[in-house]
Parts: structure tokens; C-alpha cells; sequence
């Protein structure tokens, strides 16, 4: 979307000449596909390459089953806030802000929404990091990779090529560019995982099994809730899937809301080709994790290699060089910067989204305004990879800025249950309801959302559970 798009065109306005009928059935719906593919370009980043890899090394295979549940467990409460915004044509923070109390102008989950954009600060940051310190390695500028010199010089030019490629803010440029970058990391990543049996890091069926136990190893406590707050989607990927799920163009296909059943047969065709979109970014996403935490638990955690500060990439590396050869440490120091890269690529744009939006809940932007809209955002799409940068630069810990950002992600999901549910029976049309097996999945997710949140909250309070 460019600042000379015309309202009608604008995918934020629902009017009666963009409507246009939903596809039946999965062939007809391909094309019509791709939000998912932002979001999966989200996960399969910092929370796979370093949070789950992380917990892999730290615990071996004990939380297999966690990073099973992590991935599975918030898909409904995501698909359940697109259906909203499909029905009326909101992003999310809009929604978020209508549900009481409010403090003035704010409510409280967009107060909240603030906090985790903080701690964001740090979780982005350390992605930056991760990416810049691949790039050293691959190319070292001034003598030691990993020595502030080449970390600075390499920082510097991922913030100015990220602003550089997405100062346009096409929303097809980056669901390509998504795609590109997923489908390259995520297919190397899983044929390594399938082939370790092979190789002297091999693992058995009892291993697989004895992660699906249900318990948490002593002391992996943190970790495993950093894990569970950053793979799968987290509270900021549900969030923003909202946005895309807009500039796609599913709402304003859908035209404005009547009380037809015209209009509701449309909608549901288009809620359909959501589901389509969930379950594919779903499961790229959950083979991607499985890959890196078995990669994880097989190569590093009988090594006793644990990830820390900038010295993550080169372990990382090892997962590669000890099952291949010396020579795969260049291929994984790619593959790490389009991994690590895909995640910058949907953050930038996704963030610049959600600030402007959370401006223009509280009057300062005028969200209606197409020109006005895209002008903000890309002030964001300049502002923050210089704060994410310079955030890095001041901390220089990729792995515990990621951890942070999960935490509050996990603490943030909670919130993002109560609006989903709150937005569901204020405003979405009971006919247009998910079904009962849908309904059941929905209701089971937001329990354990919520049970999870307050576990992760009475943590970090200092609550302890013995």
C-alpha cells in the first residue's frame, strides 16, 4: 500500500466495489494465501534458532512434549481474533483498546501491549545481534569477528539495508520476501534433523518418547517458559497476523457487515481461506521447531555446549560442522542469516504496524487517513531497527534479550485470550461461530494460555511452586 492509494483501495476501509467471492476448496484458495507466511517468517527465527535450540542443549529431549504444546496451543485463539477482524474490518490493537477498563484513552491491554513492546526492545535487539555476528563470522571486518568493531559495522548496515528494502511497505514484496527466506532455512534445517540418526549425533525412538513425558527437569523452569512465550505464535505474532490478515485484503473482500445471508455465506468463505493460511504457517512453523530443539538435544546437550552471548552463532555452527563436515559452517552461516533475517523482515513492518495504530487509538494519528497512516509507519520502519541496533550494541546477549522478550510475550498472551473472547461475543455474529470440534480447541488453548500466563507472571513476581 502506497500514500497514493485511493480509499477505495485501501484494505484498512470496507466498501461495497471491493467485495469479491471466496474460493472453494485448496487448489483455488493457493493464491489467496500468504499472512501465514509473514508470521512464519516471524517464528522461525529467534525463537527456533535460539530459544528452542537453547532449551535442547540445556535439557536434551525432556521438553519435547513442550515445544509440541507450544506450537499447537495458540493456533485456535489466533484464528479466532482473525475472525473478527475479517467480520469487521479492525486490526487487532483497535479491538484490544475496546475492552474495559480504560485509563483516558487507553485500555488495558494496549497499557500492557506497551510493556512487552518494551521488552521487545531487547528480543528484536538480540535478533539484530544474532544476524550481525553471523554476518562477522562470514565476513570479518577489522580483524575478530566477534569484536565490537566487526559486531558495530555489521549491526549498522543490517539497520540501514532492513530500512533500506522495506521502507516501501508493499505488503506483496514482503510476504515474497517472507516466503523466501523461510522456505530456504526451514527445509536444510529439517533433512539435518531427519538425517542425525545417521550420523555419531544419532538419536531413537526412546529418546522422541521420553520427551513426551510431562515434566519439566529441575532448574529448566525458565527456559521452557521463555521457550513456551516465543515458538508457535506468540502474543505479538497473533497480534499483527491481524494486519496482514487486512492488507491481504480478507475484510475488505468481505465488504461491510449486513445482515444478509449473502454477507455471512461470503464471510465464512473467507474465514475458510484463513484456516487454509493458519494451518499452513502452522505447520511450517512446528516442523522448523522440532528440528532445531532435536538438533538441539542431540548435537549440544551431550557436548555440554550451551548458548551464550555472542559466542551463540559459533555453537549454533557446531550443530552443522560436527554432522556434516567443516565445510558446513559457511552453509549454516547463511542459512542463520536468513533465518535470523526472516525474523527482522516481518518484525520491522509488523511493529511499525501496531505502533501507528496504538497513535492513532490514543488520537495522536489519524488512522482513517491512508496517507497520514503509511506516513507513520514508515517513520517506525526507519525508527526502530536504529533502537533495535543500538539496543544490542548496549547489551551484546542475544540469547538471554530473546529469553526476556518471551517471558513478557508469555505474560502478554492472557490479555490477548480475554480480547479475543471479549471482541468474539460483543461483535462477531453468532452464526458465524467456528464449529463445535473448532469452539472445543479454542476454549482447551485459551485455558492453558491463561494458566500458563499466571504461572509465568507468579515466577517472575518470585512465587515459588517447590
Amino acid at each position: 500500500m502506497g500514500t497514493s492509494v485511493a480509499t477505495s483501495d485501501d484494505p484498512y476501509v470496507l466498501t461495497a466495489d471491493g467485495i469479491k467471492e471466496p474460493p472453494k476448496g485448496w487448489k483455488a484458495s493457493l493464491r489467496y494465501l500468504g499472512p501465514g507466511l509473514i508470521v512464519s517468517a516471524s517464528i522461525v527465527g529467534s525463537g527456533e534458532l535460539i530459544a528452542t535450540t537453547a532449551l535442547g542443549a540445556e535439557v536434551g529431549f525432556a521438553l519435547l512434549w513442550m515445544v509440541i504444546l507450544s506450537t499447537a496451543v495458540k493456533v485456535a485463539v489466533q484464528a479466532e481474533l482473525a475472525r473478527w477482524t475479517i467480520i469487521t474490518g479492525k486490526p487487532a490493537l483497535t479491538g484490544f483498546n475496546q475492552v474495559p477498563p480504560r485509563l483516558g484513552r487507553i485500555g488495558w491491554i494496549n497499557l500492557l501491549w506497551m510493556f512487552m513492546a518494551l521488552s521487545k526492545l531487547l528480543q528484536v535487539g538480540g535478533i539484530v545481534g544474532g544476524t550481525a555476528a553471523a554476518f562477522s563470522m562470514l565476513i570479518p571486518v577489522g580483524g575478530d569477528p566477534l569484536g565490537f568493531t566487526s559486531l558495530t559495522v555489521w549491526t549498522i548496515i543490517i539497520v540501514v539495508g532492513s530500512i533500506a528494502l522495506l521502507y516501501s511497505n508493499n505488503y506483496s514484496l514482503i510476504e515474497r520476501g517472507a516466503f523466501a527466506l523461510v522456505a530456504v532455512f526451514s527445509v536444510a534445517t529439517v533433512v539435518i534433523a531427519l538425517g542425525l540418526p545417521f550420523t555419531p549425533f544419532g538419536y531413537t525412538g526412546g529418546d522422541l518418547l521420553s520427551g513426551l513425558t510431562f515434566s519439566i527437569p529441575a532448574g529448566a523452569i525458565g527456559a521452557a517458559i521463555a521457550m513456551f512465550g516465543i515458538t508457535g505464535v506468540g502474543a505479538d505474532e497473533i497480534t499483527f497476523y491481524t494486519y496482514w490478515c487486512l492488507e491481504k485484503g480478507y475484510a475488505r473482500w468481505v465488504g461491510p457487515a449486513e445482515d444478509t445471508e449473502q454477507w455471512r455465506q461470503r464471510a465464512q468463505g473467507w474465514i475458510r481461506v484463513m484456516y487454509k493460511d493458519v494451518f499452513l504457517s502452522w505447520v511450517i512453523y512446528t516442523f522448523s521447531t522440532l528440528a532445531f530443539f532435536v538438533m538441539g538435544a542431540a548435537v549440544l546437550n551431550p557436548q555440554g555446549l550451551v548458548l551464550e552471548g555472542n559466542e551463540m552463532i559459533t555453537t549454533l555452527s557446531q550443530m552443522y560442522t560436527d554432522v556434516i563436515g567443516e565445510w558446513a559452517a559457511i552453509a549454516f552461516l547463511i542459512g542463520a542469516i536468513a533465518v535470523l533475517g526472516s525474523t527482522l523482515w516481518a518484525a520491522i513492518p509488523s511493529w511499525a504496524r501496531m505502533y501507528t495504530n496504538v497513535l492513532a487509538e490514543l488520537h495522536v494519528v489519524d488512522w482513517t487517513n491512508a496517507r497520514s497512516r503509511q506516513k507513520w509507519i514508515r517513520g517506525f520502519t526507519v525508527a526502530l531497527p536504529i533502537l533495535w541496533g543500538a539496543t544490542y550494541l548496549l547489551v551484546s546477549s542475544p540469547v538471554v534479550m530473546v529469553q526476556i522478550g518471551g517471558i513478557m510475550t508469555g505474560i502478554f498472551l492472557p490479555a490477548v485470550v480475554i480480547a479475543t473472547w471479549y471482541l468474539r461475543n460483543k461483535e462477531v455474529d453468532k452464526r458465524l461461530h467456528g464449529g463445535r470440534l473448532f469452539n472445543t480447541i479454542l476454549v482447551i488453548s485459551s485455558i492453558a494460555i491463561t494458566l500458563l500466563g499466571i504461572y509465568t507472571l507468579l515466577n517472575v513476581v518470585g512465587v515459588s511452586f517447590g
